[in-house]
């Protein structure tokens, strides 16, 4: 496998392969970040945060899960001075060996590229989270696109891509939805979102 080193920024939700982060940016370690990812068309790696705050503060260092998701860096607009407001997609998941806090308070961990999910088709008994989600993307018509919770192309017949917006969209705990995110069998994974729409009664129209 590919083993790469990138900056991370541990934050309080979990990136899927292919969707959707807006990121407000403020604090200079980030801003330094976003610049050098869009100078180089280079990734960062986004990990969850477990403990500490997403903004620095001066009573403790962050604590994050040892694995996370690519971001590449898709539009910036700058609101206001030092303030930006960033959009990046998701890509491949990665599994950390190591990391190390620099001095200008940045993360950066050498990481192991894993295998993207394989495409498998829907198979009949699932279906219906795959109805359920079209439903959903229909009702999206007449809404801006850049505001819209999944991007685009939309890939209704692929197990991972459907399993992967339940997770985004479904108010799951953020660790159970990484070890979803994790795991390499994306009809399993489709499974188990599967369960969670039909406990909810979220399969019929």
């Amino acid at each position: 496998m590919t083993t790469i080193t990138l900056p991370l920024f541990p934050l309080t939700t979990v990136l899927f392969p292919d969707g959707a982060l807006p990121l407000q940016i403020f604090e200079v370690r980030y801003l330094d970040m976003i610049n050098k990812s869009i100078v180089n068309e280079t990734p960062f790696g986004v990990v969850l945060l477990t403990g500490g705050h997403e903004v620095r503060t001066p009573e403790g260092q962050e604590h994050f899960v040892g694995s996370g998701t690519l971001a590449t860096v898709q539009e910036t607009t700058a609101s206001a001075p030092g303030l930006l407001q960033v959009t990046c997609r998701g890509n491949s998941r990665f599994q950390l060996l190591s990391r190390e806090r620099r001095a200008n308070g940045l993360w950066f961990g050498q990481a192991e590229l894993q295998d993207d999910d394989r495409q498998v088709p829907i198979p009949s008994e699932l279906q219906g989270a795959a109805d359920a989600l079209g439903r959903v993307l229909a009702s999206l018509d007449g809404i801006p696109e850049q505001r819209w919770p999944v991007l685009p192309p939309f890939r209704l017949d692929d197990c991972g891509w459907v399993a992967n917006r339940w997770c985004e969209l479904l108010p799951l705990p953020n660790l159970q939805k990484h070890k979803l995110l994790m795991l390499d069998n994306p009809l399993i994974r489709l499974e188990l979102l599967h369960d969670v729409l039909d406990e909810h009664d979220l399969l019929t129209s």
